[in-house]
């Protein structure tokens, strides 16, 4: 078993998430964004899972996360295999849920001090 110290401000934190805002430590977010453990990249330019092309990806792939979690709407949907098979062909997990379970799942694998991404896809207005 691994121990490590975790201090409160290493890494980002998802505090709440309703239908149109998601709040990562004190920010509020009303359109898509990438987070990592150090990194917020606000309005990220995805509405739906349909419109995630290579293009979108890019941002996920060049910081070389162990794994990428995308989070879209209130129901479980599938990501389609086109992209998966780019991000496993760079030995990348990614991984398709609601925003609520990518949301529970990024602060879990931060408090385990995981290489991890979120890509939570908001709708726009």
């Amino acid at each position: 078993m691994q121990l490590t110290e975790h201090k409160p401000g290493n890494h980002h934190v998802i505090r709440r998430v309703e239908n149109h805002r998601i709040t990562v430590d004190q920010t509020a977010l009303e359109s898509s964004f990438i987070v990592g453990a150090r990194l917020l990249q606000p309005d990220w330019p995805v509405a739906t899972l349909d419109e995630l092309d290579e293009t979108q990806c890019v941002p996920l792939l060049s910081h070389q996360p162990e794994v990428v979690l995308i989070g879209f709407g209130e129901r479980q949907s599938l990501f389609p295999p086109s992209l998966q098979s780019i991000f496993h062909r760079q030995g990348i997990g990614v991984e398709c849920m609601t925003l609520a379970a990518a949301a529970r799942t990024f602060n879990i694998l931060m408090s385990e001090n995981r290489r991890a991404l979120a890509a939570m896809i908001l709708p726009r207005d």
